[in-house]
């Protein structure tokens, strides 16, 4: 039985059926550099088969004939209609559908024809969404002194900016470029509020990547001489860079002042209550009374444990007693202490 062979396979002397499209399109490309014809497009049109060629096209699948009533197709130049090319089907030229939401593409429009206010309001209320968005995102790495509010506010002046700036010809999403705008317009209102200089904020950054990348390599904390090996600096110059700075603002607080002076005392932040401080030297007083008031196993119990940080086992081996033995007499005399002391701080 023999075989129909296809494609490759084919016996050589089948006749092939010539293809006209190359002659075709150099005719039309004559044409169009003569000026004699107008733009064509390329379509698909049923064309007769040339005299003493068969017939190509869909074929039945038992005979391998070509299928009856199916007429065959063939690219085929035909004038267009007119209508300019374009790049990219229903493209404007502007590039609004492809930066823009497709809801707010009439009012970028009017914006853009006529730059109303109305218009540009109603553009920013739109995108409020995304100033909250980015504001949000940001506030998480601040200080709790910093207001959720005043990011808004910076924000949406950036947004505004944005609005007020964007060219869709550079074809970049209007979503992308103002998240930009804002996000940059809440750090100058950051930069514009901090005290401190930039280049402070800089070394300061510099050190505690610094101080990661030598715990990372050692596995402890970093030492002051390691920092500045990893710096490349002098341990008294890490030091200077690493002390806390303060900010003092004094102001003529009027004449209420000592003595008729302008100035007042401001204490530190870090200062500590006198009251506070007068309760801790009455409760340590108190303390060291009822320790006195133990016998001396158990204040040398006390003084193993708690002054030179002894463990258990080592505090036995000095008595002569088991470790349990040792975690025995703790308890007592913390509820002795306990006990002892009750009075002072209930009072």
């Amino acid at each position: 039985m023999t075989r129909r062979t296809l494609g490759p396979e084919a016996s050589p002397t089948t006749p092939r059926r010539p293809d006209a499209f190359p002659t075709a399109l150099a005719t039309a490309l004559d044409r169009r550099a003569a000026g004699a014809d107008m733009p064509r497009a390329a379509v698909l049109v049923p064309v007769p088969d040339p005299p003493g060629h068969p017939r190509r096209g869909p074929r039945d699948v038992t005979t391998g004939r070509p299928s009856a009533g199916v007429a065959p197709a063939c690219i085929a130049l035909v004038p267009a209609t007119g209508r300019a090319p374009r790049d990219t089907p229903d493209g404007a030229p502007d590039h609004l559908n492809e930066t823009v939401e497709p809801a707010v593409v009439p009012l970028w429009r009017e914006f853009l024809a006529t730059r109303a206010p109305a218009a540009r309001r109603c553009l920013v209320e739109h995108h409020a969404p995304l100033v909250r968005g980015v504001g949000t995102k940001l506030a998480v790495r601040l200080p709790s002194s910093i207001e959720l509010a005043d990011l808004l506010q910076s924000g949406t002046f950036g947004l505004m900016e944005a609005v007020d700036r964007f060219d869709p010809g550079r074809g970049i999403r209007f979503e992308a470029y103002a998240a930009q705008r804002v996000r940059g317009a809440m750090l100058d209102e950051l930069r514009s509020q901090d005290w401190v200089p930039r280049t402070v904020r800089a070394r300061s950054r510099e050190v505690e990547r610094a101080r990661e990348a030598v715990q990372f390599r050692s596995g402890r904390p970093a030492t002051d001489g390691e920092l500045a090996a990893e710096l490349g600096v002098a341990v008294r110059d890490l030091r200077q860079a690493r002390r806390p700075m303060y900010l003092v603002s004094a102001e003529d607080l009027g004449a209420g002042g000592p003595a008729g002076s302008p100035l007042w005392t401001l204490p530190a932040d870090d200062s500590v209550d006198p009251v506070t401080l007068a309760v801790r030297r009455e409760t340590g007083a108190e303390l060291r009374a009822a320790i006195g008031l133990l016998g001396e196993r158990d204040r040398l119990v006390v003084r193993l444990y708690y002054v030179e940080n002894r463990t258990l086992a080592e505090i036995g081996g000095v008595l002569g007693v088991t470790e349990s033995r040792v975690c025995q007499l703790h308890a007592r005399v913390i509820t002795r202490l306990r006990a002892s002391m009750q009075p002072a701080l209930a009072g």
